[in-house]
């Protein structure tokens, strides 16, 4: 997922140069579909990549050596 995100914030980037180039709005919108899009994406990914609370340990125990 984060190839993806790193992919969208490339075509955003290109869409944002090409927006300020030609002085189109209809490039900046697009910019700013694919960069929300992007951060839903990076969101997405960032929460699933947590860990369940029943697989941390609790917080007043320390770990044994």
């Amino acid at each position: 997922m984060l190839v993806l995100t790193l992919a969208l914030a490339a075509v955003g980037l290109a869409l944002l140069i090409l927006s300020l180039a030609t002085g189109s709005v209809i490039w900046a919108w697009g910019c700013i579909v694919v960069c929300v899009l992007g951060a839903v994406v990076l969101l997405v990914s960032a929460l699933s990549m947590r860990a369940p609370d029943e697989e941390l340990p609790p917080r007043d125990q320390h770990a044994k050596r």
